[in-house]
């Protein structure tokens, strides 16, 4: 893979103009707003000038605890996205507060793939069946929207398939690079309760016309996600040990910092054609092994941690048999070539705003952590 072509400034600025006019007063949904990404695309969204409702579960997401600092600038619907009941009447609500034609960004999920095979039937009907919920409820209110964008996810594509070997794109490097047309080989109940929803977000566009639209972001980080995903792993086990334990250190991941993410759902679903998928992240991809290294050198130049061990303790962290994804790495064109959306972070820039978000908030997380 050659590296993509740096944006046009001019037209990079005049998507960012659009981005302001078609959100200024603009009515949104975002489900899963009390998530990781969903907190971020929710404060984006308010500094765009949107008039942003959320939906978020009654149990789980009550505290609301990522969006305390913009609480006073949402409307929040408490409902359960498994519910159909509870589903169509926050978007009766909607659909009577929309100012114009409103924009969804579903994002609610259960979105780790370890856990997916400890809670299957519940990942299953949230990411599925809730993702069905939503579109039918769309339909059946008759609901008119300018964009649903389906959060789909990298892993999706799981490893090569030798049957399909010839319609996959290998870079002068021999790695694997990913893109809308890459074929799909789900290896986890999550890869596979997020490719239901994708399909079922296309066919409901092509079926009953909904403006919907896929998104996969590829391994997103940064502050607030969870510590047990690897990123919050590692940060997490360096600012309370003088060690790191971690599983197989040989798959690749292609990085992408929340805040690029969360600009590429908007850019997405403001300009992207219904019934797509389009597909973004860093752009490269490195080992675990080696996104320790870095984790480990930036905490460390920061000031967090000293020297950290690495200790290999694969049989307890490793994924379940053989699922693991050996190599994820996207090809953003697609996206660049319609909006001039590329990533803004480095992922220095990124791990140290991560780090040190960890550093400054250990009773967010604490009580989270797998590792103990």
């Amino acid at each position: 893979m050659t590296n993509p072509p740096e944006p046009n400034a001019e037209r990079a600025e005049a998507t960012a103009a659009s981005i302001r006019e078609l959100l200024a007063d603009r009515t949104v949904l975002v489900t899963g707003a009390d998530g990781f990404v969903g907190s971020h695309l929710t404060e984006a969204l308010i500094d765009y000038g949107a008039d942003v409702h959320v939906l978020v579960r009654p149990t789980s997401s009550g505290m609301l605890n990522n969006l305390l600092g913009v609480r006073e600038h949402i409307r929040v619907h408490r409902a359960d996205i498994t519910d159909k009941q509870s589903v169509l009447q926050v978007l009766k609500a909607l659909g009577a507060a929309a100012k114009r034609e409103p924009v969804i960004f579903h994002l609610a999920a259960q979105s780790h793939v370890g856990e997916s095979w400890n809670r299957p039937y519940e990942t299953m009907a949230t990411n599925t069946i809730g993702t069905l919920n939503l579109l039918q409820s769309i339909v059946d209110l008759g609901l008119e929207i300018f964009k649903f964008d389906t959060a789909g996810s990298s892993e999706e594509y799981g490893n090569v398939n030798p049957e399909l070997h010839h319609h996959y794109r290998f870079g002068d490097d021999g790695g694997l690079t990913l893109d809308a047309a890459s074929p799909l080989n789900p290896q986890s109940v999550y890869a596979t309760s997020k490719l239901a929803a994708d399909f079922l977000t296309r066919n409901y566009h092509a079926a009953y016309g909904v403006p919907a639209l896929v998104t996969r972001m590829f391994n997103n980080y940064g502050p607030r996600q969870n510590p047990r995903f690897v990123t919050g792993t590692i940060i997490t086990q360096a600012l309370t040990k003088s060690y790191v334990e971690l599983g197989y250190l040989g798959a690749k991941r292609d990085f992408c910092f929340v805040k690029d993410g969360v600009e590429g759902h908007i850019h997405a679903a403001l300009f992207g054609q219904p019934g797509e998928v389009y597909v973004y992240g860093h752009g490269q991809h490195l080992t675990i092994g080696d996104w320790y290294a870095l984790i480990a050198q930036i905490g460390k130049e920061e000031g967090h941690w000293g020297d950290v061990e690495l200790r290999l303790n694969e049989p307890e962290r490793g994924r379940l048999g053989g699922s693991e994804v050996k190599e994820l790495r996207v090809d953003y064109a697609k996206l660049g070539a319609l909006t001039e959306w590329a990533p803004r972070f480095s992922w220095q820039q990124g791990l140290r705003e991560t780090i040190a978000w960890y550093a400054e908030h250990r009773n967010r997380w604490l009580g989270r952590v797998d590792w103990r």
